[in-house]
C-alpha cells in the first residue's frame, strides 16, 4: 500500500503556523490594527533578508518575498 506524501511548504503555508486550525497569519490579521500589521510585515522582510547569507538562503529570500507580497497587498487596500 503506497503513502501519499505531501511536499511540507515552509514558505507559504508552514505546518507549525497552523496548530490548532487557524493560520497564524489570520490570527494577526484579526488582532492587529492595519499600522500594527504593515509593521509586522515590514520588520520580517528586513529580518529574513538579513539573515538569509547566515541561516537558510533561499528559503528566508522567498519567506521575504512571501512578507513584501502582503505588505502590498496592504497597502494597496487588497487585504
Amino acid at each position: 500500500m503506497g503513502r501519499d506524501f505531501v511536499k511540507q511548504d515552509n514558505v507559504n503555508s508552514p505546518a507549525h503556523y497552523q496548530v490548532g486550525g487557524i493560520e497564524t497569519w489570520e490570527i494577526l490579521k484579526a488582532k492587529l490594527t492595519k499600522e500594527e500589521l504593515i509593521g509586522y510585515c515590514k520588520g520580517n522582510c528586513i529580518k529574513y533578508l538579513t539573515r538569509a547569507n547566515h541561516k537558510n538562503g533561499s528559503e528566508d529570500y522567498l519567506k521575504s518575498g512571501w512578507y513584501m507580497d502582503k505588505l502590498n497587498l496592504l497597502v494597496d487596500k487588497q487585504e
